[in-house]
């Protein structure tokens, strides 16, 4: 694991992960804890080999969770990892696209 990457969660990423955490616990006591642990072990596999995950673009790659029907968008840009969107895979899939700076899309 490369610990020396840093982690930029793009604002649409961070609300995307509340509002599912805040989902995932008004219906079953903690489970929206569980969807955020789920949420660091992606991230630790995607910062473990970040090339290994499926090329959405020239730039973004996607890494499914295992447990969730969700998935991390992300690049890596100068040892930073940049979240995009924390997406829920049957919603609006192409979504996370307008969250993308020009020069990225």
């Amino acid at each position: 694991m490369n610990k020396s990457m840093k982690i930029r969660f793009f604002p649409s990423a961070e609300a995307e992960l509340q509002d599912a955490v805040n989902y995932f616990n008004s219906q079953c006591e903690g489970l929206g804890f569980e969807f955020a642990a789920e949420i660091q072990r992606t991230i630790e596999r995607i910062i473990s080999n970040p090339e290994a995950w499926t090329k959405l673009s020239v730039y973004c790659h996607r890494c499914r969770t295992k447990r969730f029907p969700h998935a991390v968008i992300y690049y890596i840009e100068n040892n930073l990892l940049f979240v995009v969107s924390i997406m829920h895979m049957k919603r609006e899939p192409n979504s996370w696209r307008t969250y993308l700076p020009p020069h990225k899309q």
